[in-house]
């Protein structure tokens, strides 16, 4: 199985390791703001399961891990801004677009900028 996860870009890593975050958030804040009893537990249990696939999958990446985090964190960004629309229908604001500008821009010099 490492064999095979070896082979994969660790950006894909990253983004599968970053949707499964922001998916297992959106399920644990579902359980706590919409729902009761066994459906809440559900969605507790279902949440801790993405999380735990999260931390997995973020460090199969077989990158130093200073430099994963910056790639991670601008990867994070974006994939928080598409899940928040999709589950639930908030649209970035500005001061979000401009914010996540510069977390992009910090990511990738955290990631690219190597000291020779």
């Amino acid at each position: 199985m490492l064999n095979f996860i070896s082979q994969i870009h660790p950006l894909i890593l990253l983004v599968i390791a970053t949707i499964l975050e922001v998916s297992g958030d959106a399920m644990i804040r579902m359980g706590i703001y919409g729902h009761a009893g066994l459906t809440r537990v559900g969605l507790f249990v279902l949440g801790a399961a993405l999380l735990f696939g999260y931390g997995t999958f973020l460090n199969l990446a077989p990158l130093e891990f200073g430099r994963v985090v910056g790639l991670y964190i601008g990867t994070l960004f974006l994939v928080w801004q598409v899940i928040n629309w999709l589950v639930f229908r908030a649209s970035p604001t500005l001061p979000i677009l401009l914010g996540g500008a510069l977390i992009i821009a910090g990511g990738a010099i955290v990631t690219m900028w190597q000291p020779s």
